[in-house]
């Protein structure tokens, strides 16, 4: 299977080159490409402005990796929806959907799996099935919308994966999702989370996209970060840090400070110190996050009082700061979470 050929991961500068292998005019490049990314279908045969035979020719040369809809589970707390989807072969991400006032947000997948290691993460337990193309990310957004028959204003790249680790097919995905001859997403409504990929941060920092960078933080030193974070040992705090800075400044885009809350490890008077001082160097805002139990850890999250008074002492140094609203923990909230139990489920299932 040749994942290279998936016709939604093509620009339209390179649907330009497959129409005129069809025989097509260039305008069919147009035509192609909003079919797959403004009215999202996931068939060639819907396409009924294209010819027949250029039709043809894409079935058998460039088909489209769709995804499909396998279980979806509804948050009696908050709407929260968590979709497995299932791959062309096989593999099985997740996706979220996050209602907010001010829209629908929806949390993809990069990777099917994630090699990142973090220690408190379900994501990465059984390591890195593949890659995701940017087709499959995009098909993501367009299966929550056709589900929920609603727009989604905001996309977060802070499922399974890292987006940074699978760089090539996320910067197609924000190049296509904002292009506005199909989906016309706007760049400051994209999210994307990293665990700290120094090299790839300033690469996409040259890049001058208006997205939001968040990074994965957790710890504000590195003996703390390589405890949880096996990423730390190749890319110390420090040059994690200072190419945050070349992003803010090189794209004037803030930064966010993704902040898991572990009782006892991350959370003293030391840990917020550090914390506002690595905020206040980046301009950045902070999101405190209750880490989320999941059975295979040991991990305890920061009780509701205690992080409160951390959100204050920060606020006392001038930190913008926010403690994320807990969503979707009756559905197996923690990244990973649904994906690996319903592996589990559907390998029991296969081998009964």
């Amino acid at each position: 299977m040749n994942r290279t050929n998936d016709i939604r991961s093509f620009t339209y500068d390179e649907l330009l080159k497959v129409a005129a292998e069809a025989g097509a005019r260039d305008y069919t490049a147009g035509q192609i490409f909003g079919w797959l990314h403004r009215k999202k279908t996931g068939c060639l045969s819907q396409m009924t402005n294209v010819s027949k035979d250029v039709r043809s020719f894409l079935e058998k040369n460039y088909p489209i990796f769709s995804v499909t809809r396998r279980e979806v589970l509804v948050s009696s707390i908050d709407g929260t929806r968590k979709y497995i989807h299932s791959l062309c072969d096989g593999n099985v991400i997740e996706t979220v959907l996050l209602r907010y006032d001010y829209g629908n947000t929806v949390c993809i997948s990069s990777q099917a799996g994630c090699r990142m290691g973090c220690a408190f993460c379900a994501s990465t337990i059984d390591g890195l099935a593949r890659n995701l193309t940017a087709g499959e990310m995009a098909a993501q957004v367009y299966s929550v919308e056709e589900d929920i028959n609603e727009r989604v204003s905001h996309v977060v790249v802070m499922g399974s994966g890292e987006p940074l680790d699978n760089y090539e097919n996320f910067t197609r995905f924000v190049d296509i999702i904002t292009d506005k001859r199909g989906a016309g997403l706007g760049g400051r409504n994209i999210t994307a989370s990293t665990c700290g990929l120094a090299d790839k941060i300033r690469e996409l920092a040259d890049r001058k996209y208006a997205l939001t960078l968040a990074l994965s933080l957790h710890a504000v030193t590195d003996e703390k970060r390589k405890q949880i974070m096996p990423v730390a040992n190749k890319y110390p705090l420090k040059e994690v840090i200072d190419a945050c800075r070349y992003y803010f400044d090189t794209t004037g885009r803030r930064i966010t400070l993704e902040y898991s809350l572990i009782a006892g490890f991350n959370d003293t008077d030391e840990d917020v110190r550090g914390l506002a001082d690595i905020a206040s160097y980046l301009s950045a805002h902070v999101n405190l996050i209750p880490v989320n139990p999941i059975k295979e850890r040991s991990f305890a999250p920061t009780g509701p009082k205690d992080a409160v008074l951390l959100k204050n002492k920060l606020e006392k140094n001038n930190i913008n700061v926010t403690i994320r609203r807990e969503m979707g923990r009756d559905i197996s909230g923690a990244c990973g979470q649904l994906r690996r139990s319903f592996q589990s489920k559907y390998v029991g299932e296969r081998n009964a």
